[in-house]
């Protein structure tokens, strides 16, 4: 189990690397005068798709309750990884837990020069398969998508990560969504 979570951390790593590469190259590409630019290709998350069940970029879309969490996601450019097939675990905070970060935080984190700060903390909310409540135990460690690990805990029947309480949990057709009461925090590098 252990080395399949981290075969699978490396392989979203591997996946987070190449696209911050392909970022990367299609911003310091340019057109030279008089060439004709062809216009962006739209990743997985513009697929429109009314009829299956939605990927965690499309439930946590039409949540009322998720709405900076998107706004998130979208400033550090990750809608189309989380538009993949995954499969993912994704700790989701609500509106109200980034309202608990200190005045001013989520301000400077949406700023383009803290981008990568914005996308560690975000990769500390993801592991790679799907890990329903059921299989989560108190005391197991999870890698997460940043390298670091996050601990499982349960307290009077209520599960935790890193002492945020999962207060719901919602499938979506890449894995599962664990909304959380609380954003988390990657250990100090």
């Amino acid at each position: 189990m252990r080395i399949s979570l981290t075969l699978s951390a490396i392989l979203i790593g591997a996946m987070l690397c190449f696209q911050r590469a392909c970022t990367e190259a299609n911003s310091t590409s340019g057109n030279s005068a008089g060439e004709q630019s062809t216009p962006p290709v739209a990743g997985q998350a513009a697929v429109k798709d009314d009829v299956s069940q939605k990927n965690i970029v499309g439930v946590a879309g039409g949540s009322a309750d998720h709405t900076t969490l998107v706004q998130a996601i979208v400033a550090a450019e990750y809608l189309d990884v989380l538009a993949n097939a995954g499969p993912f675990t994704v700790f989701a905070p609500t509106n109200e837990a980034f309202a608990k970060l200190p005045a001013g935080t989520l301000d400077d984190l949406l700023k383009p020069e803290n981008k990568e700060t914005l996308r560690r903390i975000l990769e500390y909310h993801v592991t790679t398969s799907t890990l329903q409540q059921s299989f989560l135990r108190d005391g197991m460690k999870l890698g997460m998508a940043d390298g670091n690990n996050a601990m499982i805990s349960k307290k009077d029947g209520k599960l935790q990560i890193n002492g945020a309480n999962v207060v719901g949990s919602v499938p979506a057709s890449n894995g599962v969504i664990h909304v959380i009461d609380a954003v988390l925090l990657p250990p100090a590098e």
